[in-house]
């Protein structure tokens, strides 16, 4: 995507200005950028510090400007979900990519090996022999070799090997098929990330880390030692970097964090370390009844499942969100006289921050009062 003037997007023109975060026209995907890179730095530094790779996942923030900074900060790659993230990232000459869904159909492996051919250590996921199979002989048409992952199920039963034998019996068959290379395991418990209670969320997290032990202890056994022990996630790395079995994080969420993450305590006293960086900013456009105003933000601008959008600013915080179509909602105050007034900002905390992202073109990205860069979304609806 080419980089934006004022003649080709609204607001582009209040870049650099002071006091234009106030002018700015909404709803828009506001990012204050020294949260977000206090976040992007913790994290780095909490890997670095107990030797873990870090592969954060892009499937949350779909940009290549912001798989730059991650690598620049001490990643060693990124994640993909789909292969066309991974494509967008490959073409911006982002290294070192794990697409972490299984590719299976025929024009899909055309695809992965037109970016394998031009990627920096390119890594897929497979659980089903035949699709090594398939991978492997692609692979060896094209003149290439596909570098593999074994897929193993903690639980989620999303994809993924169910038992060490079968990790034994993928991992030696990739290992002596031509065109593939074994590279060790992706295992991501996504079940766990959410789950509010401390204790209840470390004694699951650990329930899992043990499951995969006795999988890689398998792998080393048949001579299959994983060299790659690649997964967890913003909700659950702190457990998964204590037990020495993962030595890649997939950490995603951290960066933005939403009402969800915010909701997960990182211990019995305090909240996750990590600060919300990611909002929706909405304005107040219509307010003719006490109690009640209208902002220019609905289902078009927020994912609606799980938590309601959160008010972080420009209301009372005890204030409701409602949705009331897909181009407007509710506002509800607790004091039923309260007067709204029309034009006001409101910022909103996003329910999910992967999937509101993917139903936006840009970040509109803030210091304090300043907006001072507008960053596509480039891999936005790369599903395919």
């Amino acid at each position: 995507m080419p980089n934006l003037t004022s003649a080709d997007l609204p607001n582009a023109d209040l870049i650099g200005q002071a006091g234009s975060r106030e002018l700015l026209e909404t709803p828009i995907l506001l990012l204050d950028l020294d949260v977000f890179e206090r976040n992007l730095q913790k994290l780095a530094d909490f890997a670095a510090g107990r030797s873990h790779a870090l592969r954060p996942h892009t499937k949350t923030h779909k940009s290549v400007e912001i798989a730059r900074r991650q690598i620049a900060a001490g990643a060693v790659g990124v994640c993909c979900t789909t292969l066309g993230e991974a494509e967008v990232m490959v073409g911006a000459g982002i290294g070192n990519v794990l697409i972490t869904s299984p590719l299976v159909a025929p024009r899909k492996i055309q695809r992965l090996l037109a970016i394998n051919a031009q990627a920096d250590d390119l890594l897929v996921v497979a659980d089903q022999p035949q699709n090594v199979r398939d991978l492997a002989a692609a692979a060896q048409s094209a003149g290439q070799v596909l570098k593999v992952l074994v897929a193993i199920d903690l639980g989620i039963h999303r994809m993924g090997v169910a038992s060490p034998a079968s990790a034994i019996e993928l991992a030696r068959l990739i290992r002596e098929t031509d065109g593939v290379e074994y590279h060790g395991v992706h295992a991501y418990a996504g079940q766990l990330q959410h789950i509010i209670e401390y204790d209840e969320r470390r004694a699951a997290a650990l329930a899992t880390n043990a499951e995969l032990r006795v999988v890689c202890d398998a792998l080393d056994a048949a001579d299959l030692t994983p060299r790659i022990v690649t997964g967890s996630g913003t909700g659950t790395f702190e457990f998964d970097a204590s037990l020495d079995v993962f030595n890649e994080l997939q950490c995603g969420s951290y960066l933005f964090m939403d009402s969800d993450y915010n909701a997960v305590a990182a211990s019995p006293e305090e909240r996750l370390q990590f600060e919300t960086s990611l909002f929706v900013l909405a304005t107040i456009v219509s307010a003719n009844h006490p109690g009640l105003a209208t902002v220019d933000a609905g289902y078009k601008c927020f994912f609606p499942r799980g938590p309601k959008p959160a008010i972080a600013a420009g209301a009372p915080l005890d204030t409701e969100y409602e949705f009331r179509g897909d181009e407007h909602g509710h506002l509800l105050y607790a004091d039923a006289a309260y007067r709204a007034t029309v034009g006001d900002q409101v910022l909103c905390v996003t329910s999910h921050c992967d999937p509101t992202v993917n139903l936006f073109d840009h970040y509109h990205c803030v210091r304090g009062d300043t907006l001072v860069e507008i960053w596509p979304v480039d891999a936005r609806g790369r599903c395919v």
